[in-house]
């Protein structure tokens, strides 16, 4: 197991774990019965807080920030030599923890995306992890919620007897989610991607050679070139010149960022 807390990549502190080291950290927060903010962010994600100041608050407020993709692991053991040598991918993060849940008698709940994807999201879990009890789910509203609606939702999450919620609202909306909620829950919220599209079998993941070399941004903006091309084709140029200015002035990137004013209280 490896966990070697938190390092600094561009101002977000991306915890240095392993799947063994989140999966405990996860579980032993809902065993407990304590709230736990956890995250994989590949770089989409790490740049989301990167240009956004509030944000890159939220995230340094995360306890768990996950290495999901390969450049941000690769950033991690060329700056501050992690020695880590798998990334932590949210989609199979996700399964490692249903399958500690369901070993150890751990509801889980599911938040987001849509009905027509958490009902086969749900009937694949059972299918993999036939102890597994999925005290619940929800589809995300689509816009924002009141906060009238954002107590609602916790407190219908609460009464199901959760004790690991995972959150799929796309990012930054899932993590923004997770920081918003985190007071009014018991128990740990892991924004995990687009793990429910995966595992619902409605979205093809990258081949593993694909994913191995860094590559899956490529396999996805082939699959949603409209969606993603943006985001990849100028967000991850960005990502490698922004890294380089770092591993020369670190100190460039101390700003931890700026407490949002107001709340957003996505749903």
């Amino acid at each position: 197991m490896i966990d070697h807390g938190k390092k600094n990549i561009l101002g977000i502190g991306v915890s240095a774990v392993d799947y063994d080291g989140a999966v405990d950290a996860i579980v032993a927060a809902a065993r407990e019965g304590r709230s736990y903010k956890a995250a994989a962010l590949a770089v989409h994600g790490v740049m989301t807080g990167v240009l956004d100041r509030e944000h890159r608050w939220r995230l340094n407020g995360f306890d768990l920030i996950a290495p999901d993709g390969q450049p941000v692991r690769w950033a991690m053991n060329l700056m501050h030599a992690c020695g880590l040598r798998d990334r932590v991918y949210g989609p199979n993060l996700m399964l490692e923890v249903c399958a500690r849940a369901a070993r150890e008698g751990l509801p889980v709940y599911l938040y987001g995306s849509r009905s027509e994807v958490l009902e086969p999201l749900e009937e694949n879990l059972k299918r993999q992890f036939p102890d597994i009890t999925i005290a619940g789910s929800r589809p995300s509203l689509f816009r924002r919620s009141t906060e009238a609606e954002k107590h609602e939702i916790a407190r219908e999450i609460e009464a199901t007897g959760a004790r690991i919620v995972f959150v799929g609202l796309g990012c930054p909306r899932q993590e923004v989610w997770v920081h918003e909620y985190a007071d009014m829950l018991t128990c740990p919220s892991i924004a995990v991607g687009a793990a429910f599209d995966f595992h619902a079998g409605l979205l093809k993941q990258a081949p593993d050679w694909m994913q191995e070399r860094g590559l899956e941004w490529l396999f996805r903006l082939t699959q949603e070139p409209r969606r993603l091309w943006r985001r990849y084709l100028c967000l991850n140029p960005l990502y490698v010149a922004l890294f380089v200015a770092q591993m020369i002035r670190p100190a460039l990137f101390g700003d931890t960022g700026t407490k949002p004013k107001d709340s957003e209280n996505f749903a």
